[in-house]
Protein backbone atom coordinates (compact mmCIF):
# COMPACT_ATOMS: atom_id res chain seq x y z
CA UNK A 1 0.00 0.00 0.00
CA UNK A 2 1.71 3.43 -1.14
CA UNK A 3 1.67 6.82 0.85
CA UNK A 4 -0.48 9.44 -0.46
CA UNK A 5 -0.33 12.79 -0.06
CA UNK A 6 -3.51 15.24 -0.73
CA UNK A 7 -2.09 18.67 -2.39
CA UNK A 8 -3.32 22.09 -0.85
CA UNK A 9 -6.13 23.18 -3.26
CA UNK A 10 -5.50 25.89 -5.27
CA UNK A 11 -7.80 27.98 -4.17
CA UNK A 12 -6.32 27.71 -0.44
CA UNK A 13 -2.80 28.18 -1.66
CA UNK A 14 -3.96 31.53 -3.57
CA UNK A 15 -5.90 32.97 -0.48
CA UNK A 16 -2.43 32.25 1.38
CA UNK A 17 -0.50 34.06 -1.16
CA UNK A 18 -3.33 37.00 -0.58
CA UNK A 19 -3.24 36.64 2.83
CA UNK A 20 0.86 36.65 2.77
CA UNK A 21 1.17 39.66 0.18
CA UNK A 22 2.71 36.89 -2.39
CA UNK A 23 5.48 37.55 -0.37
CA UNK A 24 8.26 34.49 0.97
CA UNK A 25 7.62 35.18 4.62
CA UNK A 26 11.22 33.53 5.50
CA UNK A 27 13.44 35.79 2.94
CA UNK A 28 10.52 38.76 1.64
CA UNK A 29 11.34 37.89 -1.62
CA UNK A 30 8.75 38.23 -4.13
CA UNK A 31 7.65 36.84 -7.53
CA UNK A 32 9.23 36.97 -10.95
CA UNK A 33 12.41 37.21 -8.89
CA UNK A 34 11.37 33.95 -7.23
CA UNK A 35 8.86 30.84 -7.47
CA UNK A 36 6.15 31.33 -4.66
CA UNK A 37 5.17 28.43 -2.59
CA UNK A 38 2.82 27.15 0.34
CA UNK A 39 4.88 25.87 3.48
CA UNK A 40 3.75 24.15 6.68
CA UNK A 41 4.42 26.00 9.42
CA UNK A 42 4.48 22.34 11.46
CA UNK A 43 5.26 20.18 9.09
CA UNK A 44 2.71 17.43 7.73
CA UNK A 45 4.95 14.72 8.91
CA UNK A 46 4.45 15.62 12.32
CA UNK A 47 0.56 15.95 12.25
CA UNK A 48 0.51 19.42 11.16
CA UNK A 49 -2.98 20.41 8.94
CA UNK A 50 -3.62 22.22 5.50
CA UNK A 51 -5.25 24.51 8.11
CA UNK A 52 -5.05 28.11 6.65
CA UNK A 53 -3.06 29.26 9.87
CA UNK A 54 -0.90 26.31 9.39
CA UNK A 55 0.42 27.67 5.99
CA UNK A 56 2.87 30.03 5.53
CA UNK A 57 3.83 32.04 1.71
CA UNK A 58 7.72 30.85 0.99
CA UNK A 59 9.79 30.61 -1.95
CA UNK A 60 11.45 27.17 -3.89
CA UNK A 61 14.40 27.93 -1.86
CA UNK A 62 13.65 28.99 1.63
CA UNK A 63 11.07 26.19 1.44
CA UNK A 64 13.58 23.09 0.57
CA UNK A 65 15.65 24.66 3.14
CA UNK A 66 13.55 24.48 5.83
CA UNK A 67 11.67 20.96 4.77
CA UNK A 68 10.59 18.75 7.33
CA UNK A 69 11.98 21.07 10.69
CA UNK A 70 8.97 22.63 12.81
CA UNK A 71 9.21 26.70 13.16
CA UNK A 72 9.90 26.78 17.07
CA UNK A 73 9.23 30.89 16.20
CA UNK A 74 6.23 32.55 13.67
CA UNK A 75 7.47 34.75 11.01
CA UNK A 76 6.81 38.52 11.65
CA UNK A 77 4.49 39.09 9.01
CA UNK A 78 1.77 36.50 10.36
CA UNK A 79 2.30 38.24 13.91
CA UNK A 80 2.00 41.02 12.21
CA UNK A 81 -0.87 40.09 10.60
CA UNK A 82 -2.66 38.39 13.46
CA UNK A 83 -2.45 41.57 15.86
CA UNK A 84 -3.85 43.45 12.71
CA UNK A 85 -6.53 40.90 12.59
CA UNK A 86 -7.06 41.67 16.22
CA UNK A 87 -6.82 45.13 16.53
CA UNK A 88 -9.36 45.28 14.04
CA UNK A 89 -11.89 42.93 15.63
CA UNK A 90 -10.98 45.18 19.00
CA UNK A 91 -12.32 48.52 16.63
CA UNK A 92 -15.62 46.61 15.42
CA UNK A 93 -16.06 45.41 19.08
CA UNK A 94 -15.97 49.24 20.24
CA UNK A 95 -17.69 50.40 17.40
CA UNK A 96 -20.75 48.10 18.05
CA UNK A 97 -20.38 49.55 21.80
CA UNK A 98 -20.75 52.61 20.18
CA UNK A 99 -23.37 52.07 17.91
CA UNK A 100 -25.73 50.60 20.84
CA UNK A 101 -24.96 53.50 23.22
CA UNK A 102 -26.15 55.87 20.41
CA UNK A 103 -29.08 53.42 19.86
CA UNK A 104 -30.06 53.40 22.96
CA UNK A 105 -29.97 57.55 24.05
CA UNK A 106 -32.27 57.86 21.00
CA UNK A 107 -34.38 55.45 22.06
CA UNK A 108 -34.47 57.24 25.41
CA UNK A 109 -35.16 60.59 23.25
CA UNK A 110 -37.85 58.73 21.44
CA UNK A 111 -39.52 58.01 24.56
CA UNK A 112 -39.49 61.60 25.34
CA UNK A 113 -41.20 62.33 22.69
CA UNK A 114 -43.76 59.97 23.26
CA UNK A 115 -44.48 61.32 26.60
CA UNK A 116 -45.14 64.74 25.03
CA UNK A 117 -47.80 63.21 23.06
CA UNK A 118 -48.85 61.32 26.02
CA UNK A 119 -49.34 64.59 28.20
CA UNK A 120 -51.77 66.47 26.19
CA UNK A 121 -53.51 62.84 24.60
CA UNK A 122 -54.28 60.92 28.31
CA UNK A 123 -53.65 57.08 27.49
CA UNK A 124 -52.62 57.27 23.62
CA UNK A 125 -49.17 56.46 22.96
CA UNK A 126 -47.49 56.50 19.29
CA UNK A 127 -47.30 53.57 17.36
CA UNK A 128 -44.20 51.62 17.67
CA UNK A 129 -43.81 51.81 14.01
CA UNK A 130 -44.45 55.86 14.32
CA UNK A 131 -41.79 56.18 16.93
CA UNK A 132 -39.19 53.69 15.43
CA UNK A 133 -39.11 55.08 12.16
CA UNK A 134 -40.84 58.78 11.97
CA UNK A 135 -39.75 59.61 15.44
CA UNK A 136 -35.87 58.16 14.78
CA UNK A 137 -35.87 59.87 11.85
CA UNK A 138 -36.76 63.66 13.03
CA UNK A 139 -34.60 63.10 16.22
CA UNK A 140 -31.71 62.07 13.84
CA UNK A 141 -32.21 64.91 11.22
CA UNK A 142 -33.30 67.92 13.96
CA UNK A 143 -32.14 66.80 16.93
CA UNK A 144 -34.01 66.79 20.15
CA UNK A 145 -34.87 70.28 21.31
CA UNK A 146 -36.42 71.00 18.07
CA UNK A 147 -38.53 67.40 17.80
CA UNK A 148 -39.68 68.09 21.23
CA UNK A 149 -40.35 71.64 20.34
CA UNK A 150 -42.77 70.17 17.14
CA UNK A 151 -44.40 68.36 19.45
CA UNK A 152 -45.96 70.89 22.16
CA UNK A 153 -46.73 73.12 19.08
CA UNK A 154 -48.36 70.45 17.10
CA UNK A 155 -49.99 68.76 20.37
CA UNK A 156 -50.96 72.39 21.83
CA UNK A 157 -52.57 73.22 18.53
CA UNK A 158 -54.65 70.18 17.51
CA UNK A 159 -55.59 69.25 20.95
CA UNK A 160 -59.15 68.03 20.17
CA UNK A 161 -57.93 65.39 17.59
CA UNK A 162 -54.19 63.01 18.11
CA UNK A 163 -54.31 62.14 14.82
CA UNK A 164 -54.56 65.55 13.21
CA UNK A 165 -51.57 66.24 16.05
CA UNK A 166 -49.57 63.76 14.13
CA UNK A 167 -50.48 64.91 11.14
CA UNK A 168 -49.34 68.47 12.12
CA UNK A 169 -46.59 67.32 13.90
CA UNK A 170 -44.91 65.49 10.71
CA UNK A 171 -45.77 68.81 8.74
CA UNK A 172 -43.81 70.87 11.25
CA UNK A 173 -40.56 68.46 10.87
CA UNK A 174 -40.47 68.07 7.46
CA UNK A 175 -40.83 71.34 6.64
CA UNK A 176 -38.27 72.09 9.03
CA UNK A 177 -35.78 69.45 7.46
CA UNK A 178 -36.57 71.09 3.90
CA UNK A 179 -35.16 74.28 5.24
CA UNK A 180 -31.95 72.71 6.47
Amino acid sequence: MGFFIMAISKKLRFEVFKRDNFKCQYCGKTPPEITLEVDHIKPKIKKGTDDINNLVTACFDCNRGKSSHELNQIPNTIQENYDIILERENQYNEYQKLLKKVNDRINKEIYKIDDIYNLYFKNYYLSDGFRNVTVKKFIKELGLDEVENAMHVACSKMHWDENKALRYFCGICWNKIKKY
